[in-house]
């Protein structure tokens, strides 16, 4: 299992060529990919705020993630909150924290280009 944050997440459905080779084959090789439902929030906020263009419009977008095979999305629960208010990391983005939180409590791999997460989380892989 692995875990992919926004931006991974992002890169990998739909501009392929911006993750590393080694995301990529980790992507390839796992046997389940989860995503937070949060990162699903995060992305349609960016659009909404005209920071991000997403060609299908969220709900297909969606849609489509829900079809791919090995794929999870995982709603936001209440111990995943518990994790996130747990955390030792001075950080205030709570996507972020809450995606950390997420691998943590799996422990597994994190797929994320976000330096500021792999200098917290020994798990990163870009």
């Amino acid at each position: 299992m692995i875990v992919l944050d926004t931006s991974a997440l992002l890169y990998w459905t739909l501009d392929p060529a911006r993750i590393t080779p080694k995301a990529r084959q980790a992507i390839e090789q796992a046997d389940q990919i989860v995503i937070s439902s949060i990162s699903v929030w995060e992305l349609a906020l960016k659009v909404k705020q005209g920071k991000l263009v997403v060609p299908l419009g969220i709900p297909d977008y969606v849609e489509r993630l829900q079809q791919v095979e090995k794929l999870e999305i995982l709603a936001v629960d209440v111990q995943t909150w518990l994790d996130n208010l747990a955390l030792t990391w001075e950080h205030r983005d709570p996507a972020d924290r809450t995606i950390v939180a997420l691998a943590i409590r799996f422990g597994c791999p994190l797929v994320t280009s976000d330096s500021r997460i792999a200098d917290y989380y020994p798990g990163v892989i870009w």
